[in-house]
């Protein structure tokens, strides 16, 4: 099941850095950064926005911005400049990065939206909302710390915990299984429909988003 909008097609006249620009939004996938955390639970948003800057022509390559700690990705989607960041601060201190590039861009908590692991979803859903606690989340706590709670939030489930018994933090480390991961294509195109919508329409949806047909 899909919701991808149709995306307005870039014009050369378009400057990226132009001081006209309607409207500036920072999108950060959270997770931890070297090659053992590559397809965990925890760095699914990471995941997410990678496929994201890599479907979207008009975004460019990751740079590494050491002063904002963080990879960085930026371009113009019709009328909004949209930058993209992954923190690499290690999730427990993501807060760092997000208020460094918010700040140096001059964007507001309300055009932030934020990608992560919600182990309270199931696998094979996506909550969409604007505010609310940390859940747990220590990277969410980490830029609730930094930005107040005012922001918008892409919760990708990666429940439920399987065994019960074992550890959250173990099980969020833990690689997606092999079944997972055969849905991975899925949850991308899904949370790159979310992000477009965001993008050219200027909310967040809020509703429940399947990326299992």
């Amino acid at each position: 099941m899909s919701w991808l909008t149709n995306r307005p097609q870039a014009t050369d006249s378009i400057q990226l850095y132009s001081m006209g620009l309607n409207k500036t939004v920072l999108l950060v996938g959270l997770g931890n950064l070297g090659a053992e955390y590559d397809l965990t639970r925890h760095n699914v948003g990471f995941y997410a926005l990678d496929a994201f800057v890599e479907a979207t022509e008009e975004m460019s390559a990751w740079t590494d911005k050491k002063d904002f700690k963080c990879h960085l990705s930026s371009g113009q989607l019709g009328e909004t400049r949209v930058i993209a960041i992954k923190p690499t601060t290690f999730m427990n201190l993501s807060g760092e990065a997000v208020q460094a590039a918010a700040a140096f861009y001059k964007i507001a908590a309300g055009s932030i939206v934020v990608i992560h692991d919600e182990l309270d979803v199931d696998f094979g859903q996506i909550r969409l909302r604007m505010g609310g606690s940390s859940a747990g989340h220590n990277g969410i706590k980490s830029v609730s710390k930094h930005l107040g709670e005012e922001y918008g939030r892409i919760r990708i489930g990666v429940g439920p915990k399987t065994p019960e018994q074992i550890d959250s933090a173990d099980f969020v480390l833990q690689k997606f299984s092999a079944a997972e991961q055969g849905h991975l294509p899925a949850l991308s195109r899904e949370t790159n429909a979310i992000l477009n919508e965001y993008v050219y329409g200027g909310q967040l949806p809020h509703d429940t988003r399947s990326f299992i047909v």
